[in-house]
């Protein structure tokens, strides 16, 4: 990564607010390493953006500390933290030019004139918006404003850049070529990002890490590709992407995967959410989960590059509903016990289209069922 290194390293300890003897961050611990793009993501009410604030020095935690480079910050003030903060209503200066807006903060900390249009100058550049300063935010499009917003908070070289729903405002499309662009300027920069949002498709395609949050906690903390494919709890699995559920009963342990029945079929599943699976008595009812992507239809052309030579899972059922969706065809699936399941393929001539009432066998493997 260009830069790595000049990023702050951001440490929270058992961190907890609350408002009225509510908890909204109920005990969060987080290591944010230097350089490093790291997404809070979760639902509204889980606590993402009171962290953020307290990060900030906006709101006083209740409990814990926050260490930015191993230097506990509680007590200090915002100003002081040195961090660039970017807000979804981009909070502009209606009666400045871009220019004045961006050299605000270096205005405050009493940069000289000539070394401030230099600095603001060099902003514009790297969000792509040279010769923009003369303008009023007014004359500006919402994804004009929210770069001008971005512009300001890294113009005084911060070492640690916070943004809370920074492109929730937008429209898809221009939200999508923003995205791309925070990644090129996060590589640009070096520096830390810490991101809220609760967009789960933004957080797959922007982060080096992504901290789930539920209830003011952390669910789980992993690399987008980790928590797709081995969430650790039927929360984390249903929050990012489409998941099936398919509850089961242990019938055995068998080189650490769990051999489970559902609906007459016995079933296999990984276990990454626990050191190890011996803890399961055989009896016990358990939830398996996988991806509608990885499920195929054991008699048809298409086969699942993860799945060709690996041990199949295979489940008998009937389709309930079939929906041409452009590139995929989704499915919905009813198993013989009544649980529902939705199986997405390619769209292709020559790909068999399933019809209503149809009676199937789907496969997939092992590898891509988790006990959760």
């Amino acid at each position: 990564m260009a830069g790595a290194g000049r990023g702050a390293s951001v440490s929270l300890t058992d961190l907890e607010k609350s408002y009225d003897r509510v908890a909204a961050v109920a005990g969060v611990s987080l290591d944010i390493r230097s350089g490093e793009f790291l997404t809070l993501l979760g639902p509204s009410g889980s606590g993402k953006t009171t962290t953020l604030m307290m990060i900030a020095g906006f709101e006083m935690p209740t409990a814990g500390d926050i260490a930015i480079d191993a230097k506990s910050v509680v007590a200090m003030p915002p100003y002081r933290r040195n961090i660039g903060m970017v807000f979804q209503n981009y909070a502009l200066f209606p009666h400045l030019t871009v220019a004045e807006n961006i050299g605000f903060p270096l205005k405050q900390r009493g940069v000289a004139k000539a070394e401030r249009a230099k600095l603001v100058g060099e902003a514009l550049e790297l969000v792509h918006l040279p010769g923009y300063g003369e303008r009023y935010p007014r004359q500006l499009s919402g994804g004009q404003q929210q770069r001008v917003a971005l512009a300001r908070a890294i113009v005084f070289k911060p070492r640690l850049l916070l943004m809370d729903e920074p492109l929730g405002a937008l429209d898809k499309q221009l939200r999508e070529n923003l995205q791309l662009e925070m990644r090129r300027l996060h590589a640009d920069l070096g520096i830390t990002f810490i991101y809220v949002t609760h967009d789960q498709e933004e957080a797959l395609t922007m982060s080096d890490r992504i901290a789930v949050m539920n209830e003011g906690l952390v669910a789980q903390v992993g690399r987008p590709e980790d928590l797709y494919d081995r969430p650790s709890s039927r929360f984390v699995a249903g929050f990012i992407g489409e998941s099936n559920f398919l509850p089961a009963i242990v019938r055995g342990i068998e080189d650490d995967v769990v051999v489970a029945e559902c609906d007459g079929a016995l079933l296999r599943a990984l276990c990454p959410g626990r050191m190890s699976p011996s803890p399961l008595a055989a009896g016990e009812k358990v939830m398996l989960t996988t991806r509608p992507e990885r499920l195929r239809f054991a008699d048809g052309a298409w086969h699942s590059p993860s799945s060709s030579g690996a041990p199949q899972n295979r489940l008998s059922v009937t389709v309930t509903e079939a929906v041409f969706a452009g590139e995929r065809c989704r499915y919905m699936l009813q198993a013989g016990d009544g649980t529902a399941m939705v199986l997405k393929e390619p769209s292709s001539a020559a790909i068999r289209r399933r019809a209503v009432g149809e009676q199937a066998e789907i496969a997939w493997s092992v590898a891509d069922t988790i006990l959760v």
